[in-house]
């Protein structure tokens, strides 16, 4: 890819995809780089940023984060010398952003140049948008005691805005998440390259292993509880994760003003960071062919397209991609364009073998779903329930906003990432257990 420095994909062996995950950054733990992210930026250059972002749950917790930020200089991306540092730039200007924004009484609609400059640039580089966006706050914002990243405990964040355990915890458990199903990217890219060849026995033998994998990733979210409270999240945690899209009723009808190396200023409207923008979860959608149609937002998305028209809306699933590392949203397009394995199950079985495909293919639609399900669970406990519970804190975030709601509780509520929440992931639940209803014969098979 033109303009972007590979790094490593930590593949040691001689394998059909390796040159393929190289060029998509797709290491040995998925989308997740091969070996730890940058923990500081090499040169002292950047010591401004590096030591106001260590310092930030102390700079919130004080009141005084802003007035760090805005006695900060504007520094230059021009000392970043790898792929590597450009991604470290991009955590520390995310926290540092989102620190800044929701970091008061009031959020700020404002984002001050000595952030909003090289964030923009880093940005463009990286081909992200400038908001923390998953893969900011998960993928390159971890350090783990041992080589595996699937150990979560030993896995820590490397920055949070709160400074407690319990965040820490809510995004490492993301990260031992992607690199449990790191494992079964390269198994499910060979069954789509198996399919072709109706190699039905490679097939069947990955959709077990798919579904294994996928029982495990649900055993890893029922984690969550164990180290992160769900008032902490909610109250302390979620309202830095918002991002400027939707967001008028916490205080940024207009989204937020960013200002570029020339001095231009725009509103941008982003969604913030969210548990949608995995690649991961978009890859087993993709190779298992779940279609998904939900925008994620109802009638409060606008139906405005990027380059100015108007015209259908795109589905929240297919938007969101613009919010991951760009290697790996080519590479979701690239793994879209072999097909999927529900045309392999689709097909009539004439066989004993079609037959049991079409049994695997349901079991792992409906494992994917069960997954989905688990998650609305979290999603339950650690939204819905805390924004039934009053406060009397003056402060505007999406924690309060949601809470002040006078819709039907859980009907109301806003994702990090600008969606109608519970809404929203009922129908993406509902769509991934439909994937698995093939011919009417089959429906018996496995009840979904």
């Amino acid at each position: 890819m033109p303009g972007r420095t590979q790094p490593s994909s930590g593949y040691t062996d001689s394998s059909i995809e390796y040159e393929l995950f190289q060029t998509y950054s797709v290491s040995t733990n998925g989308f997740l780089p091969a070996k730890e992210p940058l923990r500081r930026l090499s040169s002292s250059y950047y010591a401004p940023w590096e030591s106001t972002v260590e310092d930030l749950p102390s700079l919130l917790r004080e009141g005084t984060l802003r007035k760090a930020v805005d006695d900060l200089e504007t520094l230059s991306t021009s000392k970043l010398r790898s792929e590597e540092e450009w991604r470290r730039a991009y955590v520390v200007l995310s926290f540092l952003a989102h620190g800044y924004i929701w970091g008061g009484e009031k959020p700020s609609e404002v984002l001050p140049r000595a952030v909003s400059v090289p964030f923009l640039q880093v940005s463009k580089h990286l081909e992200l948008p400038p908001v923390a966006t998953y893969a900011g706050l998960n993928l390159w914002n971890f350090k783990s005691t041992g080589s595996d990243f699937r150990d979560l405990d030993k896995l820590e964040a490397l920055h949070t805005f709160t400074g407690t355990v319990d965040e820490s915890w809510f995004y490492v458990v993301s990260v031992a998440m992607e690199a449990e199903g790191g494992t079964i990217i390269p198994v499910l890219f060979r069954a789509l390259e198996a399919a072709r060849n109706r190699d039905y026995s490679t097939v069947i033998k990955a959709l077990g292993e798919a579904t294994a994998c996928i029982g495990k990733l649900g055993q890893l979210l029922d984690r969550m509880d164990e180290k992160c409270d769900p008032t902490v999240f909610y109250h302390q945690i979620r309202p830095f994760l918002a991002g400027s899209k939707n967001m008028g009723v916490a205080g940024l009808p207009n989204g937020v003003l960013y200002q570029d190396k020339e001095g231009r200023t725009s509103w941008k409207q982003l969604r913030g960071g969210s548990n949608g923008q995995s690649s991961l979860i978009q890859f087993l959608d993709v190779a298992l062919g779940v279609e998904h149609t939900s925008t994620g937002g109802g009638s409060r998305i606008g139906a405005v397209m990027p380059q100015g028209g108007r015209g259908a809306t795109p589905g929240f699933h297919e938007e969101v991609r613009s919010y991951m590392p760009a290697p790996h949203r080519e590479f979701l397009q690239h793994v879209s364009r072999m097909g999927s394995l529900k045309e392999l199950a689709n097909e009539p079985a004439v066989s004993e073998e079609q037959r049991q495909l079409q049994v695997a293919f349901q079991v792992v639609t409906k494992a994917l779903g069960d997954f989905r399900n688990r998650h609305m669970r979290i999603v339950s406990r650690y939204i819905v329930v805390p924004s039934r519970k009053q406060t009397r804190n003056s402060t505007v975030n999406l924690a309060t906003a949601s809470s002040r709601g006078s819709k039907p509780p859980g009907e109301e509520l806003t994702g990090t990432g600008g969606t109608a929440l519970i809404p929203f992931l009922k129908r993406t639940r509902d769509e991934t257990y439909l994937a698995g209803v093939l011919a009417p014969d089959m429906q018996s098979e496995v009840r979904i």
